[in-house]
């Protein structure tokens, strides 16, 4: 008998922010008064298919962050995690916390705190049904193949290429199975991860709006986005 679905998200929140040229963790940058962590713990509490929320960061920020899920009072951030030196050790890191009743997990940047809980619900649909998918939204730009020196060595066909965000959904011994088999190496991206096993991920088209939050640049433009959705 088939197990009902259990969906884990593992919410990824342990970057360095680099990027962002800010003492703070970009987790805390407000977004109109509102720090960027408190929009993605939303956007998994108001997403009927998500049971719980694993939370993976440093542990310098975990207890900011307890008390901003608190505030928010989402109920399904039910473990924390303390992120590793990768971002592959962070999320193994978040998917040891996470329940043994899990069978998906829903894997996502903390930094990109505009995510819809709709889009969420059709990534996850997606993945019960042939096991791993991801959000992802049509380049629209000409991308350039380039060697060592910056020569153009070729140009894929723009209509073939996705630019990949987040979440990504996955069957859990799916998953687990790629840690392993691809243990000691660093992946950037989790489907890069599962096609190492072979396995088929299917894109969900997603918004444009599902921006990842990582440099100074990237603040107005993610509040000019809430501000449009509160409009409408």
């Amino acid at each position: 008998m088939n197990k009902e679905p259990y969906v884990t998200a593992v919410v990824v929140a342990a970057g360095n922010s680099t990027r962002m040229k800010s003492e703070q963790s970009k987790q805390f940058i407000p977004l109109l008064g509102k720090p960027v962590i408190a929009y993605t713990l939303r956007a998994f509490e108001d997403s009927d298919c998500i049971a719980e929320v694993v939370v993976v960061c440093r542990e310098a920020d975990m207890q900011k962050i307890k008390e901003i899920a608190s505030d928010e009072k989402c109920s399904k951030v039910k473990a924390f995690a303390i992120g590793g030196a990768t971002r592959s050790e962070s999320v193994r890191a978040g998917i040891s916390a996470a329940t043994d009743a899990t069978t998906h997990f829903a894997i996502h940047d903390g930094a990109r705190p505009l995510v819809l809980p709709e889009d969420i619900g059709k990534v996850v649909a997606e993945a019960l049904s042939c096991g791993a998918a991801a959000l992802a939204v049509p380049v629209t730009d000409t991308i350039k193949v380039v060697d060592e020196d910056g020569f153009i060595v070729s140009t894929p066909l723009r209509s073939t290429l996705r630019a990949a965000q987040t979440p990504q959904v996955f069957e859990s011994s799916l998953y687990m199975k790629a840690l392993e088999t691809a243990k000691g190496t660093d992946f950037t991206d989790d489907c890069a991860l599962v096609e190492t096993v072979g396995a088929k991920v299917k894109i969900v088209v997603g918004e444009y709006t599902n921006i990842k939050v990582t440099t100074p640049q990237d603040i107005p433009l993610a509040e000019g986005i809430l501000r449009a959705r509160t409009e409408r």
